[in-house]
């Protein structure tokens, strides 16, 4: 039986940040950020948007193209930015959605990794369950700090993916190769915002991870590299994931020794990431769509091989088919314009966003650009959320005076 992504759909910050202009502001040329990592834009949450608002946006998005609702009866939030220490950001996603209360709900973590495990335990309980659907969300915000090295790869995602028997995006394979090594690239400790990151070696520790899970899925019988016609890679920021496929033709030639044939990394796979900026789960499957949504050729048939990192690490590598007529299901025009209608900040007023508490207090109102949900703060140690029809049309956005 077939079993893979149905639906996939995305969601973002309402504001952005001119990469450019952050640079100038940073004293350093422009190009380290355009063309050193890669990278033009970072989407920038507002105070009143956070993992769940993002993930509900994207849920609601993919819902969109759900006959059945009810038959969606796992949800499995993956996120490295969550709101409780107890309860899964899930279960706001759950109610917000309106789903069947027949449905497990849990939340995953493992850096980036995270979305990867939940795709692989979602194909696994469709596997038993073929007439039920599994939702996941992988919800993240990227904070490093003000002017730190890691300040220009922030940003901010969700993706919404349905996962079901028979998909109509991508059949997922069974075939994988994991790795796993404890090491301390990249970590946030408990009550403590912004990430800890050894930039440098964290890169190094993700080539290797590549070249530890290419191996693992060749001994565990999966195909040449001959075999997959395009790459997508965990992006944390666009250079990192040209580095990946560098490293991938290294391999793939060295083993092949001579000139045969090996996949494409499209352009298009990292033209989301170059505008959002890394979206830490959400990222590997924001490349996919990028992919799927920018290539002009009809890909149905092709497959495609996935490289999910997280930090600390686990790593794994795996691939799927595109099902014909993927293209009827997705959402390239909403998601276009979802990008080119954030709201662009100066760099001080994002400076004013990043000093604003996570967890404010409880406001009746909402003053910023959301989407179809907004985060009021917090009352009495518990979250308060608002469904809104608020967008960049109808909410009067506060000018912020630095």
């Amino acid at each position: 039986m077939n079993v893979g992504i149905d639906i996939a759909a995305m969601a973002t910050g309402h504001y952005a940040l001119d990469l450019r202009f952050l640079a100038v502001a940073r004293s350093v040329d422009p190009r380290k950020y355009t063309t050193g990592l890669g990278q033009d834009f970072m989407s920038v949450a507002s105070p009143q948007e956070d993992v769940v608002t993002m993930g509900v946006e994207a849920g609601l998005r993919a819902l969109e193209h759900v006959s059945d609702p009810t038959t969606i009866r796992l949800v499995l939030f993956a996120t490295e930015s969550s709101v409780d220490q107890s309860k899964s950001a899930g279960i706001y996603i759950h109610h917000f959605l309106g789903l069947n209360p027949s449905c497990r709900v849990v939340e995953l973590k493992q850096a980036c990794y995270s979305a990867t495990a939940a795709l692989h335990i979602a194909t696994a309980f469709v596997r038993q369950n073929p007439a039920a659907q599994a939702l996941i969300i992988a919800s993240d915000i990227a904070r490093y700090g003000l002017n730190t090295s890691g300040e220009p790869t922030q940003g901010c995602g969700a993706v919404a993916l349905v996962v079901s028997a028979n998909p109509r995006v991508l059949v997922v394979e069974t075939t994988t190769g994991v790795y796993t090594r404890h090491i301390m690239d990249f970590w946030r400790p408990n009550g403590q915002d912004a990430a800890c990151v050894n930039g440098r070696y964290s890169a190094l520790a993700y080539l290797e991870a590549l070249s530890k899970t290419w191996a693992d899925f060749q001994c565990n019988g999966g195909g040449s590299v001959g075999q997959i016609d395009f790459m997508c890679y965990h992006t944390p920021f666009t250079k990192m994931a040209e580095k990946a496929f560098a490293r991938h033709t290294e391999i793939a030639r060295s083993i092949q020794r001579g000139g045969q044939y090996l996949p494409a990394f499209l352009p298009s796979a990292v033209l989301y990431g170059r505008r959002l900026g890394n979206c830490y789960t959400a990222s590997l499957y924001i490349s996919l769509l990028s992919l799927l949504e920018n290539t002009a050729q009809d890909l149905a048939g092709a497959r495609v091989g996935l490289f999910s990192y997280g930090s600390g690490c686990v790593a794994e590598f795996f691939t799927g088919v595109l099902a014909p007529g993927y293209q009827n299901v997705l959402f390239a025009e909403a998601h276009t314009a979802a990008i080119a209608q954030r709201a662009l900040l100066t760099v001080s007023e994002y400076e004013a966003f990043y000093t604003q508490s996570r967890d404010p207090v409880c406001v009746p109102e909402v003053r910023y650009y959301t989407g179809p949900l907004c985060f009021l703060g917090v009352k009495d140690h518990q979250r308060h959320y608002r469904l809104t029809l608020c967008n960049t049309e109808s909410c009067t956005q506060v000018r912020l005076v630095s």
